[in-house]
């Protein structure tokens, strides 16, 4: 079955993107942490083993802009919070679905395939995040389907990951390793 992965990514625009790192350290040099750390990490993830799909916002301009590889595949991020553009990514692959942020300096191919091994017995699995989030949630394609998938999630805090758990109670859900995602100055120290 073809396995899609999905890397979320904001046109990386001063203001527009890891607004939080911009307070820190100024938007423009924000912008051009995130452009670059894109570029790294979907270099270092391609894999014959899997497809990577880029989840873009805004969704038009997004769709043609230039800052990523022209070979990816895109689609819109749609609307909504972020838990009801996550699903909606979930629901589009025909076989198992990850997705991740463009934010996560530490991952590696073999982050991204012990994830998608762990579907093969569970429906979900959550890459935890040091702060309490998740850097990549994946689903099974009938997990994928389910509605409330991250009803009621307290997003960007220490509870992300405890909410949308709750949430899924009585699911086979897999942890994988945690990982640093970045938000702030304080998370780039080690990248």
């Amino acid at each position: 079955m073809k396995r899609t992965l999905v890397v979320m990514v904001k046109l990386p625009r001063p203001g527009r993107v890891k607004t939080r790192l911009g307070r820190d350290i100024g938007m423009g040099p924000a912008a051009w942490w995130f452009r670059h750390q894109v570029s790294r990490l979907l270099r270092r993830l391609r894999d014959p083993r899997w497809e990577i799909v880029l989840a873009v916002s805004p969704d038009a301009e997004g769709m043609v802009s230039r800052a990523w590889p022209a070979d990816l595949r895109r689609r819109p991020q749609g609307r909504g919070d972020l838990g009801a553009r996550m699903a909606w990514q979930l629901r589009m692959g025909p076989g198992p679905v990850c997705l991740i942020g463009g934010d996560i300096p530490g991952i590696t191919r073999a982050h991204v395939a012990r994830a998608f091994r762990a579907l093969g017995d569970h429906e979900m699995v959550f890459g935890p995040a040091e702060d309490g989030g998740f850097w990549l949630v994946g689903v099974t394609p009938l997990a994928g389907r389910a509605a409330g998938l991250f009803k009621d999630v307290r997003w960007s805090s220490p509870h992300t990951l405890e909410d949308t758990l709750r949430g899924l109670a009585g699911r086979r859900v897999a942890l994988v390793d945690v990982l640093r995602d970045v938000d702030d100055v304080s998370d780039l120290e080690g990248t």
